[in-house]
């Protein structure tokens, strides 16, 4: 009888735990409430498959004890049980996997009128890029990376010169339009995560990785790296700024282009090489 209630008492503190736990999601601030309600749907199927199986190791540990003349009844086999076993997980899968199959595929499949904006990650800051006023990204490449071009943008792709390049700064984005978020990374495996949006893929060198989001409120909030990359992967940290239209153009109208911030470079790499003459 003790093991039993013990079995029990595991079981409904569970799940009051999970009910009453002050540790919960950060409030949502992109579309993808959907990844909630595919978690939500998750935890209930998994609880209730908890909850029964230690409620039936209860029962057979009251029922089936110990006693004084009583023997144990070898079943190698029950096809009927076996049946429902077998159906029944089945059916619990496809139950977790449907919701999940949904919103991928509304995960990978990206508005016709998000704007591409690009994030690289290297050890240990994060760097962000935004087209100009053509509204294009002009292309880049690992191997154009260096002290001036820290992107590695293309020099000779006219849609690159107006890009808008922050260097280890603050990205803002508008809220209410759709956005594809292109993932980049320069040495190790990377992680772009913002708890609130919900939406995260890593960043594989070599790659370029996506997702895409549409932000539904105003605020700050902290960009974390989600993939151990390193001594100071702790300190790989950003923030995300989410601006009414008229602040978010205002901000842009301030940030640098490729164009402005390569002849700055040119003349700091060129001091640099003549020892400061």
């Amino acid at each position: 009888m003790a093991v039993a209630l013990i079995l029990l008492l595991v079981a409904i503190g569970s799940v009051l735990f999970h009910i009453y736990s002050p540790w919960w999601w950060t409030p949502i601030a992109t579309n993808w409430a959907y990844i909630d309600h595919t978690i939500n749907i998750t935890f209930w199927i998994t609880g209730f498959v908890f909850v029964a199986v230690i409620a039936f190791m209860a029962y057979c540990v009251f029922r089936f004890h110990h006693r004084e003349g009583r023997r144990a009844d070898y079943n190698p086999e029950n096809k009927r049980l076996e049946w429902w076993l077998s159906v029944g997980t089945g059916v619990g899968v496809a139950a977790m996997l449907a919701p999940g199959l949904v919103v991928w595929h509304q995960f990978v499949t990206v508005p016709a009128d998000a704007t591409e904006i690009e994030v690289m990650g290297q050890q240990w800051q994060w760097s962000f890029r935004l087209p100009g006023k053509d509204g294009k990204l002009g292309t880049s490449d690992v191997r154009n990376i260096a002290s001036d071009n820290p992107m590695g943008l293309n020099r000779d792709d006219r849609h690159a010169q107006d890009d808008v390049v922050i260097e280890n700064g603050d990205l803002h984005l508008q809220v209410g339009k759709p956005v594809k978020v292109l993932l980049r990374s320069v040495d190790v495996l990377h992680d772009f995560y913002v708890p609130e949006f919900r939406a995260k893929m890593d960043m594989v060198p070599g790659m370029v990785t996506y997702f895409w989001i549409t932000p539904i409120r105003t605020g700050t909030f902290d960009v974390l790296c989600a993939e151990l990359c390193g001594a100071a992967h702790y300190q790989m940290r950003a923030k995300v700024i989410v601006d009414e239209e008229g602040e978010y153009h205002a901000w842009l109208e301030q940030q640098k282009t490729f164009a402005e911030l390569s002849p700055a470079r040119a003349v700091v790499k060129a001091t640099y090489q003549s020892g400061g003459k």
